[in-house]
């Protein structure tokens, strides 16, 4: 199997954006401790929108981003983000070359 990006776009509520960036930091710890088949996962903010962040991903394979969603970690902090937020998340999926 060939290597997966992703983009995930999130937009955050105005006054969320402590609470989300918190969350969001114990989240990358958590996939960074215990997925070795992420090769990175980054959030960056918008420098024209302060309310827009996107996720930088990488996988090495679709079973290891199936194993990053399918987490307890994953899911708790979903739970925890979805108040921050001001809409679903924009998924884009890549071919990683």
């Amino acid at each position: 199997m060939s290597a997966i990006g992703v983009i995930a776009t999130l937009t955050v509520a105005d006054g969320k954006n402590e609470a989300f960036e918190d969350v969001f930091g114990e989240l990358v710890a958590a996939v960074r401790a215990n997925e070795p088949g992420n090769v990175f996962y980054t959030l960056t903010r918008s420098r024209s929108n302060p309310q827009v962040y996107k996720v930088l991903e990488r996988y090495v394979s679709q079973d290891a981003m199936n194993i990053h969603g399918s987490s307890d970690y994953f899911k708790a902090a979903g739970l925890k983000l979805a108040p921050c937020l001001a809409g679903a998340p924009e998924l884009e999926y890549l071919d990683a070359l």
